[in-house]
Order: C-alpha cells, then structure tokens, then sequence
C-alpha cells in the first residue's frame, strides 16, 4: 500500500494558453505554495479557500507573463513570499510588489512538513526552475508531456536545453511523475519511464541533431495534443 505523502498538489487548468496553475498542499499545517499563478487569481484564491489553504508562498518556474500575470493579484491578498532562481531574477530584470526570495539549484523550501528541491534547468529561459516533491516533479515549460518548452523565445537556448533535459533522463528515477507548464499533451501527467520511451526531445543523443528538430523541424511536424513518438532505432 502506497504511504501517503506529506502534500498534496492541485492542478488548475487557467487562460488562453492552457497553462496548469499548481497549488501545493502541505497537509500537515495546512499551508500552500502556488506555482506560477496566472490568467484567474480569483479562481487559484477560490480553490484555496474551498480546500481550507492558506497561501504562504508563491514559486516561479520562470518569468514569462504567461506563468506570472497573477502574482500580484495574489500579493495583494496574501502576505506570500516569492521564489524563483537567482539567473532568472537577472533575466527578468522586474519584480511584484513584494522581495523576492532567489535561490541556487539544489536549494530546498520548507513548506510545513513538506520538503521542496529546486532543480536549475535552463533551456527556455537561464533561470528555468523544476520543483521536486518525492516522485513528483513540477516542470514549468522546461519539459512537457510528450514535448519541451520552446527555445526561439527571449533567453531560450536549445544547446542549453539538450543539456538539461539529458541530465534529467539521466538523474531522474523512471517512476518520477511530471507536472508540465502547459496542457499540451495527450494526457495531464506522465512518468519519466514514458517520457523516455516516447517524448522525442529525449531521443537525441547528438546535439546537433537535437538544436535543428527543436528549432526547425518540431513545429512543422507536431501538433497537440502530444502523443508519444517511438525512438528511431
């Protein structure tokens, strides 16, 4: 029988842009982090409210207005501190009314009796953040279902981003449950073991070969939702 962790994650689906806003539940004191409030704060505040959360921080996979138009709206409700990496503090040269909290990857945030680990992972944007939780890992727009953030946007770098989606197909345990940016794929969740069999983003093993399907040939060929892709033998 699986032994219930310390959280819980909500999984709101918000905006023209099908993002997924993530309320993290600690259970054991009640508080709650969001991630990347955008598009409805009205409706990310309801949520928490109907559930009984408190919302005492916010954290940040990056800056794009896309995962950050709500901060803050929730800001002016809630005395939250707000997370997100030093580099993409610097990318993002702007603040919300509030400090911010910068951090290193590798850094963790304690959220009651929940432990969050911040994985750096560049690609989209220089400052790209991955939150870890045990088994579940919430993505922002460096990995998506079946797909990966775009890397022809401001700060993008596709060399950087086969770098980092490399190391975690390599440092990730397979059963890992990715919670991406965007509804973009043909399911909500997935686990790192599918994402490796059928993500074609982890297919690549040359770099080269990688920075020309991302930045040439993914859109032309695929549309969403995302299906799983089959490794070229």
């Amino acid at each position: 029988m699986k032994t219930q962790t310390p959280y819980r994650i909500h999984a709101l689906e918000l905006g023209p842009m099908d993002n997924f806003i993530y309320l993290i539940e600690d259970r054991a004191s009640s508080r709650c982090a969001v991630v990347d409030p955008a598009w409805s704060p009205a409706s990310i505040m309801e949520h928490a409210r109907a559930h009984g959360l408190r919302i005492s921080d916010i954290l940040l996979t990056h800056s794009h207005f896309d995962h950050i138009n709500g901060v803050d709206a929730l800001l002016r409700e809630y005395d939250a501190q707000v997370h997100l990496l030093k580099d993409e503090a610097r990318f993002w040269g702007e603040a919300p009314s509030a400090p911010l909290t910068q951090h290193h990857g590798g850094d963790r945030i304690a959220l009651g009796e929940t432990e969050i680990h911040i994985l750096h992972t560049p690609g989209h944007t220089p400052g790209s953040a991955c939150y870890r939780l045990g088994d579940d890992l919430i993505t922002g727009d460096t990995l998506f279902v079946f797909g990966c953030g775009r890397c022809d946007l401001a700060g993008g770098d596709p060399n950087v981003m086969f770098d980092t989606l490399r190391r975690l197909k390599q440092e990730l345990p397979a059963q890992t449950l990715i919670h991406p940016g965007h509804n973009y794929g043909a399911k909500p969740t997935s686990t790192m073991a599918e994402q490796i069999e059928g993500n074609p983003f982890l297919h690549f093993d040359d770099r080269e070969a990688f920075v020309h399907y991302r930045q040439h040939e993914h859109d032309r060929l695929r549309d969403t939702p995302y299906h799983p892709v089959r490794p070229e033998n």
